[in-house]
């Protein structure tokens, strides 16, 4: 899905936020099914207030994506779940309106979110092919701020990046995950992502930022 061209929906800005979740054949996908060991209960740590905490981990149920194109529905999936809303995958799809060419935009994630949990979730795009210093500072910030609150953050990345195990991730047709904790203070972010075979990974958050780069999050 070419970010670019796709018409699944325009920012206020007018730029284009696109989706998509285009695995290659080869792509490993985990299991689709939760099982007990997939359920994370991550919990907050740190006696201090939330939002100046070292290290958060919000409690999500995590499920893998059953195809190669349901990584919005599975990602949303678990944002909900954090808020105690854990729908079928199948139905987060239905009302997200994904396709086979995947999910059109954050746009969707966001307005999906809000049909759900109320109105407290924001489209922010990342326009250019690089995140900027100011891009990277608000994602580390918004991202504290949604977890103080509870909230998972929906991203949609595109390209290929490396955690902090030094694990690469390729998603060249565009995909979705969601961002549950962060430590070292919001340097490093806690991604849960539906398609790697790990499930759960660390990444440097001017990574993420780049990852996301022409794309935009949900938080």
């Amino acid at each position: 899905m070419n970010p670019i061209t796709h018409t699944g929906g325009l920012s206020v800005a007018g730029l284009l936020v696109a989706g998509g979740c285009l695995l290659t054949p080869g792509t490993a996908i985990a299991s689709a099914a939760p099982t007990n060991t997939e359920i994370h209960a991550h919990q907050a740590v740190a006696a201090q207030s939330a939002d100046d905490q070292a290290e958060l981990l919000v409690t999500i149920e995590y499920q893998a994506q059953p195809n190669f194109y349901y990584c919005g529905p599975a990602a949303t999936r678990m944002a909900l779940s954090a808020l105690g809303k854990p729908l079928p995958q199948d139905e987060v799809a239905r009302r997200l309106g994904t396709t086979q060419a995947g999910t059109d935009s954050a746009l969707d994630v966001t307005r999906v979110l809000n049909e759900l949990t109320g109105d407290t979730y924001r489209t922010t795009e990342i326009p250019d092919t690089t995140a900027k210093p100011d891009e990277v500072h608000q994602l580390r910030e918004d991202t504290r701020h949604a977890l103080a609150q509870g909230r998972a953050v929906v991203a949609n990345v595109r390209g290929t990046t490396v955690d902090t195990d030094g694990t690469p991730h390729s998603y060249e047709g565009g995909h979705y995950l969601t961002l549950v904790g962060y430590r070292a203070e919001g340097d490093l972010l806690r991604v849960a992502d539906p398609a790697a075979a790990k499930g759960e990974y660390w990444m440097a958050v001017p990574k993420v930022a780049n990852w996301i780069a022409e794309r935009g999050y949900s938080s």
